[in-house]
């Protein structure tokens, strides 16, 4: 499901981690990162109490992307912990920063944090290298909200500063975006730093209870799973002739950055990849072998090059199959579900929580806030100084989603290793805002090449 109600035109850099001789398997892939995320294991719902035992000094919180998601997860930090303190804004259009400003002070007038928002002009940076200016401005806490593609290096430039980081979905729109992040997660282990992913139903409280009674046997031996992930546009693509005179490519792209593969990844990698991330979790975050996938572009995107459907078909082991549908067109059919069929029941998640079968089952248990679950677990870790890294399994669901673009891209049967080890780079690098950005053509199944 959606993130927020605003739409997030943020701030962005690249300094681009590059490993050209990687060669991964699947096999080793999983020998180098742990089967089972980390919230697999973590409490329905974080006690209040926890936020009040907290320690007394202050712990400095930087934002950077100052669009609607990075707003909320910045008001989130500030009730997660009553010694937070926002000190530094970033983002790459000013205007955004304020208009962040400007909500976070009214909301925390009325939830009681507005006294510990310190952002006073030198500590509100904009511009392509405002996420360095954030990371060097003295917080302890990095949250990262700019659009995807800018992910790898954000997490990396935090990793290597000590920092504990709040990182939104998806973690890269591409294979080389994504061995940086593998590479950041690594670093972060040694450092024992925090690390918590905007994969938000993971967070969920009756989701959790869900996946915890299929991990303990409630379908019996699960043999496929269906996600869907119908609803509309997030943000259509604005005519040509709406752009404004003298704007250039980079910030045309960047202010409609939805709409563009390198920014966001596509709907399936920056949306339903939360659909993605449930079929991983409810298989305890195997990788598939491989997959294949259908889709194309129905309905106007003027000069955009995403897709507005996908349908991909995942092939684990032991022939268990994930199909996920991904739609994104006005006026059509819209549900957001997960339907999971074992050897001895079927689980559903959506119009409800609940298993039929040899066990019947349906949640009855307290709500949460699962934005707000994953800032008070992040600040809690921090508090215990017991890390909380969810960088495996954030990394996998991640490439999983992109693998199934690249299954509909090329129309080609993509495997694991196909994906893990693409040549293909999406990102510019360097980045300038004077510089030239071609639109890259919508991709052609059968033409597209698989790289």
């Amino acid at each position: 499901m959606p993130r927020s109600k605003a739409e997030r035109d943020l701030n962005c850099d690249l300094t681009m981690n590059r490993q050209p001789s990687l060669v991964t398997s699947r096999r080793e892939f999983l020998k180098t990162t742990a089967v089972a995320g980390a919230a697999l294991a973590a409490p329905a719902i974080l006690p209040a109490s926890v936020r009040a035992q907290g320690r007394s000094d202050t712990l400095r919180v930087g934002l950077i992307g100052c669009g609607g998601r990075g707003t909320g997860a910045a008001g989130q930090a500030l009730m997660a912990d009553p010694n937070a303190v926002l000190t530094a804004l970033g983002d790459a259009f000013p205007e955004r920063i304020e208009a962040s400003l400007a909500a976070l002070q009214r909301d925390g007038a009325e939830k009681g944090f507005a006294r510990r928002i310190d952002v006073p002009p030198e500590r509100r940076f904009t511009g392509l290298d405002a996420y360095k200016a954030v990371i060097d401005s003295g917080v302890d806490v990095v949250l990262l909200a700019a659009p995807p593609g800018f992910r790898p290096a954000h997490l990396k430039a935090a990793v290597e500063a000590g920092k504990h980081i709040f990182t939104e979905k998806p973690m890269a729109t591409d294979a080389p975006g994504v061995r940086t992040v593998m590479e950041a997660v690594r670093v972060a282990k040694e450092k024992k730093l925090s690390v918590v992913s905007g994969f938000c139903w993971r967070y969920e409280a009756g989701r959790r209870a869900l996946f915890k009674e299929i991990h303990d046997g409630a379908v019996g031996q699960i043999r496929a799973i269906y996600a869907t992930f119908y609803t509309g546009p997030v943000k259509p693509m604005p005519a040509p002739d709406q752009r404004p005179a003298g704007m250039g490519d980079v910030e045309w792209q960047l202010r409609n950055w939805y709409n563009f593969v390198w920014l966001s990844g596509d709907g399936l990698v920056e949306q339903a990849c939360h659909s993605v991330d449930k079929i991983a979790w409810a298989l305890r975050d195997a990788v598939p072998l491989k997959a294949v996938a259908v889709g194309g572009r129905q309905t106007p995107n003027h000069e955009g090059n995403i897709y507005d459907h996908t349908f991909v078909v995942y092939e684990f082991e032991d022939g268990v199959r994930g199909f996920l549908g991904q739609r994104q067109i006005s006026n059509c059919f819209n549900e957001n579900a997960d339907y999971i069929l074992g050897t001895e029941g079927v689980a559903q998640i959506g119009r409800g929580l609940f298993i039929r079968g040899k066990v019947n089952w349906r949640y009855q248990g307290p709500k949460n806030d699962m934005y707000q679950q994953e800032l008070d677990e992040l600040f809690a870790s921090i508090r215990k100084e017991v890390a909380h890294n969810d960088g495996d399994w954030m990394t996998r669901s991640t490439l999983m989603a992109i693998m199934g673009r690249m299954a509909a891209y090329t129309g080609q049967e993509v495997t694991w290793e196909d994906a893990l080890n693409s040549q293909e780079k999406l990102v510019p690098d360097p980045l300038d805002w004077n510089m030239k950005l071609p639109i890259a053509p919508m991709a052609i199944p059968g033409v597209t090449k698989l790289i």
